[in-house]
């Protein structure tokens, strides 16, 4: 008898322990978050994206500009490189080693590219270089970036004085720190490197390093994209002799880049351009004086297109305050294939779609 209620409390005490269990289990499972919840940034109310970038498959860091994987933690500030675009000055040096282009128009129909030197080119030489405008030196510190150029119009000088910017002038405070090449005539023979510029940086006392660089969201590797099949798009900014066209190449998954109709090429290494990300954006533009000289609104946000993989995504830009400009659709951040961007900044006149053609 005695031996019977012993084992019949033990029984009892097993029982007890496994109903525990399978609650402290229920528990768990609704206090998780559902299955369907987005992992997708989603762009608030006041244009505030949130999330981080995918990790990059068997490394432990990755760039924030580009996605790309790294050996070790990208501590280093970016540079924000003015790169002359007239016919004169191409090919130019060093694009391949940027992490993002911007092409905007200077004046007169002539463009300039905004390139942000980040995470590649260390040795490489970059230019040639020109001058600045203040919408540039918007986009330049959207990224942390120190400013670099030679010369500016009288309204960027305004800025960059008043406000007493980070820059490396070639022409004001920073001679030592660029070369000019003879074998190239002035004023388009103007060069640097990244290694020289941060040198020039520091020694103006600027912060050399910054682990807070802006980053963006980036697509898995096979991740699906939906989107309009595109394989080629052109782009007319203003100038007819300015014309740039995008092929995609289905074995690299790469963009190519040709301007009117010839690639466009590295001077010393002689490859053609390419991105993995392509985005053509409206912003309006307002003519300033005789000269042509611009003022560029990259603050309102408006239409714009994003092609990666061969693919078309209509969508919007935005860009809010310490921030840079972001592609989203449907109040959504749409993530970058991992390498490097071209944005393409066009005007809204006579309309958005005017300035973008797509087969």
């Amino acid at each position: 008898m005695k031996l019977s209620i012993t084992r019949t409390r033990f029984i009892f005490l097993v029982l007890l322990a496994g109903l525990l269990f399978l609650a402290g289990c229920g528990q768990k499972q609704g206090g998780s978050l559902p299955e369907d919840e987005s992992t997708v940034p989603v762009v608030s109310e006041n244009n505030e994206p949130s999330g981080e970038p995918a990790e990059t498959e068997g490394s432990a860091f990755t760039a924030p500009l580009t996605g790309m994987p790294l050996d070790e933690p990208l501590t280093r500030r970016p540079l924000a490189v003015m790169v002359n675009n007239a016919p004169a000055a191409r090919p130019q040096s060093g694009l391949s080693g940027a992490d993002i282009v911007y092409e905007v128009l200077a004046e007169g129909g002539v463009t300039r590219l905004v390139s942000i030197f980040h995470s590649n080119a260390d040795e490489a030489k970059i230019g040639p270089i020109r001058s600045i405008r203040p919408y540039m030196i918007e986009l330049g510190e959207s990224y942390h970036g120190v400013l670099v150029h030679a010369g500016a119009s009288n309204d960027a000088y305004a800025v960059l004085q008043r406000q007493h910017k980070e820059d490396l002038d070639e022409i004001t405070n920073a001679g030592a720190y660029f070369w000019r090449d003879k074998s190239r005539k002035a004023p388009h023979n103007l060069y640097s490197n990244v290694e020289k510029l941060l040198e020039g940086a520091a020694k103006r006392g600027y912060a050399t390093e910054d682990t807070e660089v802006p980053g963006y969201t980036f697509r898995g590797k096979d991740d699906p994209i939906e989107g309009e099949p595109v394989g080629s798009i052109e782009i007319k900014f203003q100038l007819d002799n300015y014309k740039v066209t995008y092929e995609y190449d289905t074995e690299t998954k790469l963009y190519k880049r040709y301007i009117n109709g010839s690639p466009h090429t590295d001077l010393d290494t002689g490859e053609t351009l390419t991105a993995a990300n392509v985005v053509v954006l409206g912003a309006d533009h307002k003519v300033l004086d005789d000269v042509g000289r611009l003022a560029v609104d990259l603050n309102l946000g408006g239409e714009a297109i994003l092609f990666q993989q061969g693919k078309a995504i209509r969508g919007q830009w935005i860009h809010r305050t310490d921030d840079v400009i972001r592609f989203v659709k449907d109040n959504v951040e749409v993530p970058f294939v991992p390498g490097t961007t071209y944005f393409n900044v066009v005007p809204n006149q006579p309309d958005f779609d005017s300035h973008v053609k797509t087969e």
